[in-house]
């Protein structure tokens, strides 16, 4: 399987960010939470911006935000002992400002759109594949049924395994290709594991449904190793 794309390399320009862009790249981090949370760490600040969490460019970050934080366009919290940031409201509107005046540089593509990218990429690559593997399994689910004498059922506990693991991973890929919907960076992309049409199955059905969805958008689960 192709490895995924890394992170996007940084731009020249993007090395010293303005002080804008940090506050931008903060407000989307926030609002790219899966849960609603007041304030980002540094990490995910740094993704946004494409930087490497190591080296000069992250030095030059956490030195910036601290700046911007004695300002006052920045508010210091913690959680789980880890400091993080959110905008205040002088930041907040020194933001808005530098964007209703086209003063604002465009962000580099968002973490969460990273993700969808290179999940249909590899979804697309790999389809056909995983598809070959499936059927090349059930062939050999045919011809142990057929078999004279029965095979051991050790044969049969072994191949289901099989057929699971393969069953799940094309479900992924078909899930990541064709039915991923591409987000939309007003709002976090966070998969709620639903579909149209579960409100018509009763409670215990759409919660076992929904509880086989669970990491169907996880490519690393799709390792030749696990087969």
């Amino acid at each position: 399987m192709p490895a995924v794309d890394r992170p996007t390399q940084p731009e020249q320009h993007l090395a010293q960010p303005s002080e804008e862009l940090v506050l931008a790249a903060v407000a989307r981090a926030e609002r790219h939470q899966p849960r609603e949370q007041r304030g980002v760490p540094a990490w995910a600040i740094l993704d946004h911006l494409a930087l490497s969490p190591r080296g000069a460019a992250a030095r030059q970050l956490r030195a910036r935000l601290a700046a911007l934080e004695a300002n006052g366009w920045l508010e210091r919290s913690r959680r789980h002992s880890a400091p993080t940031w959110a905008l205040t409201a002088s930041g907040l509107r020194r933001l808005r400002r530098a964007q209703r005046r086209g003063e604002l540089a465009a962000l580099p593509e968002s973490p969460q759109h990273r993700a969808w990218r290179n999940a249909r990429t590899v979804a697309a690559h790999e389809i056909e594949r995983f598809r070959a593997g499936l059927a090349e399994r059930s062939a050999r689910a045919a011809r142990l049924l057929e078999a004279e004498p029965p095979p051991h059922s050790d044969a049969w506990l072994e191949l289901a395994e099989e057929l699971q693991r393969a069953c799940r991973r094309l479900a992924s890929a078909s899930h990541c290709l064709y039915e991923w919907a591409e987000p939309d960076d007003a709002r976090a992309d966070v998969d709620r594991h639903s579909e149209p049409g579960d409100a018509q199955l009763e409670p215990g059905a759409r919660a076992v449904r929904r509880a086989r969805r669970g990491g169907r958008r996880n490519v690393r689960l799709w390792n030749d190793q696990a087969l």
